[in-house]
């Protein structure tokens, strides 16, 4: 991949890791982004927010690092095949980011639920669309509906090699369903129907109760300074 200028962010307090300071490192605004690039840049470490594409780039960190589950590794284990059944009869429908009123009053529910006390919960209906959608970017808004009932929403980009895991909001109100683990095994079996490779789940961070939930997924890959590795829970494993 040729050499693609970046810039860096201010530092602010770490959302993640209480203490820590933060700083990202964003693709320049003058690359003309595509989801071909956009593969390459996720291979990379790279996430987006928007039209953004970013990775941390933090001073006295390392704590953030880029997974993706490698799809035919993958095997459920009791407990996801147990949420899996649970939500057999969900129906997935696609729709694009564009806005919807639906989906924008079940973001804030989940908002006010799940992260009422960081910024995102006083998105407007701009800030919610900036955020889930891209101008550049193929991205899937699934709906996961019990009936005619929006449960879940998935946001998911497309890529040439994969499924990127953008962001998930459900209904706070049926917590027995376990929804996000739910979306994932959703986004793996996709993938798997569609032969792409990965999964892109973002950052994980050990330790951090926010990201525990991919802990689950395993195996997953890992990217460190030598390339993707698969990580076996106590250290890990060249691919």
């Amino acid at each position: 991949m040729k050499s693609i200028p970046l810039y860096l962010g201010y530092e602010h307090d770490c959302d993640y890791l209480p203490g820590r300071r933060a700083r990202m490192a964003y693709v320049s605004p003058r690359v003309a982004l595509d989801p071909v690039l956009y593969t390459r840049l996720a291979a990379s470490g790279f996430r987006r927010s928007g039209d953004l594409v970013y990775r941390p780039h933090c001073l006295d960190c390392s704590a953030c690092i880029p997974v993706r589950i490698p799809v035919a590794r993958f095997q459920p284990s009791r407990a996801q095949r147990r949420v899996a059944k649970l939500n057999a009869d969900l129906r997935v429908v696609r729709k694009y980011d564009v806005f919807d009123e639906r989906h924008y009053r079940l973001y804030m529910r989940y908002l006010e639920s799940r992260h009422a006390d960081g910024h995102m919960a006083l998105s407007s209906p701009e800030d919610y669309i900036q955020f889930v959608g891209s101008d550049w970017g193929d991205t899937g808004l699934y709906e996961f509906l019990e009936g005619d009932e929006l449960r879940a929403v998935a946001v998911v980009d497309h890529l040439s090699d994969g499924l990127s895991a953008v962001y998930t909001f459900y209904d706070p109100g049926v917590p027995r369903r376990s929804l996000g683990t739910q979306a994932v095994l959703w986004q793996i079996d996709e993938a798997r129907r569609r032969g792409l490779p990965w999964v892109y789940l973002g950052f994980w961070i050990s330790g951090c109760r926010k990201m525990a939930y991919k802990d689950a997924f395993r195996p997953f890959e890992v990217l460190r300074e030598g390339g993707w590795t698969l990580w076996d829970g106590g250290g890990n494993a060249q691919v």
